[in-house]
């Protein structure tokens, strides 16, 4: 399964700025950037504890400033979705509401769909019943929309993140077709006029997005360096491949973690249909895969919810106490 969630907060959390102008123009045009901003993502995981399953996902909470001349600040709310869920709008409505509930300001949720069913664009929450009802509409931006070799003259950094999630979609689990896009779409990043840190940043952040065998990676960093050479441009030095390196296994290894963490609640779904937060945050926290691998195992046949909570709570409970 491959990793979108790591890479987006990481993409947000670098370019911002960026990323509202690549998406959200008119939102970025709005906001008083020399005021800063302030990522709150602490405050987004309590916000989110009591409904989540402990899984994380791309999202972040920030708040920024208006042009209005006055201290006049906002929460923007932003969900990167890379399949599909039906529980999504529901889902965005919740928070919506939540974050408003604990500051009193104005909330605006974003929706970035990287998914690959071009018919699904949920934009809106609403329930009605006997006159009373509410509604969330959030603006919503699909990557699939986004052309390809347009991106390519783009000179906004969020092109090329599109370009890496896109590839790394249309690439799936075929090798040759993963390299060959990859090594194309890195060495485009030279073409752009980026700076060095833009350039090592970028090559990280795809890197994470198109995971390739060890070997084709090591085959990649020689085309990438006899590149930089004819160039003249020294950008990515071998210690900075190091760090690109362990960071790529970190991040595979969290999104194995991840997956295997959704499938043992999946399962439990579809075999006993409700599943309490409280089992779905135990879950959360184990990390080992073998363990994670057994546990995955023993869902499909454990008798009962209780039985397998647990289970689930014993391991949390060795692991803390380590």
């Amino acid at each position: 399964m491959r990793e979108y969630d790591g890479p987006w907060k990481e993409t947000i959390a670098f370019y911002f700025r960026d990323f509202l102008l690549f998406f959200f123009p008119s939102i970025a045009e709005d906001i008083e950037w020399e005021f800063g901003f302030e990522f709150l993502d602490t405050e987004l995981q309590k916000i989110k504890r009591e409904t989540e399953t402990g899984i994380r996902e791309a999202d972040k909470l920030v708040k920024v400033w208006r042009k209005t001349g006055e201290e006049q600040w906002v929460f923007l709310h932003i969900e990167i979705q890379s399949q599909r869920k039906t529980d999504f709008c529901e889902r965005m409505y919740i928070y919506h509401n939540r974050i408003f509930d604990r500051y009193r300001k104005t909330v605006v949720s974003l929706a970035i769909l990287g998914d690959e069913e071009k018919g699904w664009r949920p934009s809106k929450y609403k329930h009605k019943l006997w006159g009373c009802g509410a509604l969330l509409k959030f603006p919503v931006v699909k990557l699939l929309d986004y052309d390809m070799e347009e991106l390519v003259q783009d000179p906004n950094p969020l092109a090329a993140i599109v370009q890496a999630h896109r590839i790394a979609q249309i690439a799936n689990q075929d090798v040759a077709i993963g390299y060959q896009n990859k090594l194309s779409l890195i060495k485009s990043l030279y073409e752009r006029g980026y700076s060095r840190e833009n350039i090592v940043e970028l090559f990280r952040l795809i890197d994470w997005f198109i995971a390739l065998p060890e070997w084709e990676e090591e085959r990649l960093w020689q085309e990438i360096q006899a590149l930089e050479e004819d160039k003249n441009m020294p950008y990515v030095t071998s210690v900075e491949r190091i760090g690109i390196k362990k960071g790529r296994q970190e991040g595979r290894q969290e999104g194995l973690q991840q997956a295997k963490q959704q499938d043992i609640v999946r399962i439990l779904e579809v075999r006993f249909e409700d599943v309490t937060q409280e089992l779905k945050l135990l879950i959360g926290k184990l990390d080992d895969l073998e363990l994670l691998g057994n546990l995955l195992a023993q869902a499909v046949t454990t008798p009962s919810l209780d039985e397998f909570k647990s289970l689930v709570s014993q391991h949390v409970a060795d692991d803390e106490s380590e």
